[in-house]
Parts: C-alpha cells; sequence; structure tokens
C-alpha cells in the first residue's frame, strides 16, 4: 500500500472501512498494514473477544479497570478489537471522550455518542496532540508489538500529566501447581511453539511478563502489578476459580483456531491440515481433567509523573 493509500486510511470513522480484509485458510484478517495482527477480524472472533471481555470482568470481580483515575475526560483505547471495553467505558463515563484505535474496522452497534472508533496503526508516530489523553488502555497484545519501549514512550508523551495508563496481558506459559504437566505434554509444547513464533517474527508472546518493568523504564511512577490465574477447566477447588476455569476452556476451545492458524502457516510453515490435527491434539489436552493447567494474567497500571 502507498503513503498516499496509507493516509488515506488514517483517521477513517468505521462508517468508510467496511472491506478491508485478507481472507486465508477459511478465517478473515485485517488488510490495513497486513499481517502486523495475527489474529483473525471475522465475526467467529469478534464473539471469542466476548468471551475474553467476561473472562477481563469477572477477575477484576466487575471492575473495567483497577487504576485509581477519577472523571476522566479523555481516553484512548489501543487495539480495541470489537470496542466491547470502550464501549462500556463510554457508558461508565459519559462525559469522556473515549476512542478506540484498531488495525480492523469496528461494526457499527450501540456505541454511545461520546464513542468513536479509527483504524490506526499504534506503532507508527501518533498523530494526536502531546498530552492529550487522562487514561490510555491496553489489553490482550501480546505478540503484536515489535518496539514495546517505542509504544509505551507514545503512552507517556500523549498522557496528561498525572495521567495513567494500563495493561491487561496473559501469559503463553500453560502452568501446573502440581506438577501434572509435564515438558513433553501437549500444552507445554503449545508454549513452545507460540515461543518460536515469537523467535521469529521478533514479536514477544512474554510481554505479560516484562511489562511492569518496560513500563517503568519509559518514565512511568507508581507502576503496580497484580497477578490472576486462569485455569483451564474447572478443576479448581475455589469456587470462583472454577467459574473463571470454565470460561477459560471455552475461551481456548472458540479461540484457539484462531490463536494458531495464521502464526503457524506464515511462521512456522505448517500446512492448514498440520493445524487442523493439533487443534485435535489440544481439545484432547484440555478435557483431560488429570492435568490441572493454568496459565497466569497479569494487569499493571502507572501513572505519568505530574512534572515532566
Amino acid at each position: 500500500m502507498s503513503n498516499s493509500a496509507e493516509n488515506s486510511v488514517r483517521g477513517r470513522t468505521l462508517a468508510t472501512t467496511t472491506t478491508m480484509y485478507r481472507y486465508e485458510n477459511g478465517r478473515t484478517y485485517h488488510a490495513y498494514r497486513d499481517g502486523e495482527y495475527w489474529q483473525p477480524n471475522d465475526e467467529k472472533q469478534n464473539n471469542h473477544e466476548a468471551i475474553v471481555h467476561h473472562l477481563c470482568i469477572m477477575t477484576l470481580k466487575d471492575q473495567l479497570y483497577l487504576a485509581p483515575i477519577e472523571d476522566p475526560k479523555s481516553i484512548l483505547d489501543l487495539g480495541t478489537g470489537t470496542g466491547i471495553w470502550a464501549t462500556d467505558i463510554a457508558d461508565k463515563f459519559p462525559s469522556a471522550d473515549v476512542i478506540g484505535t484498531d488495525l480492523s474496522p469496528v461494526q457499527p452497534g450501540m456505541q454511545p455518542d461520546n464513542c468513536r472508533f479509527e483504524i490506526d496503526d499504534m506503532c507508527s508516530e501518533w498523530t494526536y496532540p502531546l498530552s492529550t489523553f487522562d487514561f490510555i488502555h491496553i489489553r490482550g497484545l501480546f505478540g503484536s508489538i515489535t518496539d514495546w519501549p517505542a509504544l509505551y514512550k507514545q503512552c507517556l508523551s500523549h498522557l496528561q500529566p498525572g495521567g495513567w495508563i494500563e495493561q491487561v496481558e496473559w501469559s503463553i506459559h500453560n502452568r501446573s501447581a502440581d506438577g501434572t504437566l509435564s515438558p513433553d505434554a501437549t500444552l507445554a509444547r503449545w508454549s513452545r511453539n507460540a515461543l518460536e513464533c515469537a523467535h521469529r517474527t521478533g514479536k514477544t508472546f512474554e510481554i505479560a511478563e516484562n511489562m511492569a518493568g518496560l513500563i517503568r523504564e519509559a518514565g512511568f511512577e507508581g507502576v503496580v502489578e497484580r497477578r490472576f490465574k486462569w485455569p483451564i477447566g474447572p478443576w479448581s477447588s475455589d469456587l470462583t476459580l472454577k467459574e473463571i476455569g470454565r470460561w477459560n476452556l471455552l475461551n481456548w476451545e472458540e479461540g484457539m483456531e484462531g490463536w494458531v492458524m495464521a502464526p503457524y502457516t506464515r511462521v512456522l510453515g505448517w500446512t492448514p491440515a498440520q493445524v487442523a490435527d493439533w487443534l485435535k491434539e489440544i481439545r484432547r489436552a484440555l478435557r483431560d481433567r488429570k492435568r490441572h493447567v493454568y496459565h497466569e494474567v497479569r494487569l499493571v497500571y502507572a501513572r505519568k509523573p505530574l512534572e515532566s
């Protein structure tokens, strides 16, 4: 795509961007900045994102965020996906101006008047005025960003002094607290495949483990990290974790094809048939009640210094 074509796309609203798709192996992907993001943008993916949003709300005990923000006037949601978080935060703060950006257009829906969506690449130079936002939100961008320090620097410079950043990411490392997941188990090999994709693309899948340090290094202060567990399946004796486990199993079953189809075929060189066989193996592993597997979810929030 030429620079002039990219410039014509940047900043458009969803009303004029409805056909920007790449069709591949039965799924659709964004076409703007083709290949920069690895998950699909079709209806199946949209349904999966609703499951993820519900999991996050359960994890945060019915909260959309944990940062101590008060009466924000301008909110930016990076990688907004379906726009579900942006829509909810706009409802919560009707006097705030909420912008959700993504490489794919957000389908028109019931979003409030104070919420709008833009096609944009967060990794490019931002065109917003400096010190614009009171709150910047990021969720689920693991494996998508080449230069996280540069992105955090842009967040810092575009936040108002005293403004907040919050990021939620889930670890790709599957673990078991009781040793029931051996190194050669299917769900352990799943994690290693993700690391290999990251090695080849230069886009880390381990940002959950590193974001607190990187955000601090970018110049933010008061960095707070919270860690949560998402069991895979309802094996936990804790009633809350058992319910999260049920939803996380659904999360895996509905989302895993979208997680692997593009990375495995584009990066690892697998055929679609090999991916299909692998997904069958994963489904069997997910239903194995003898293995008590979970993965970690981390949330980090931090503030831009009042003087910077």
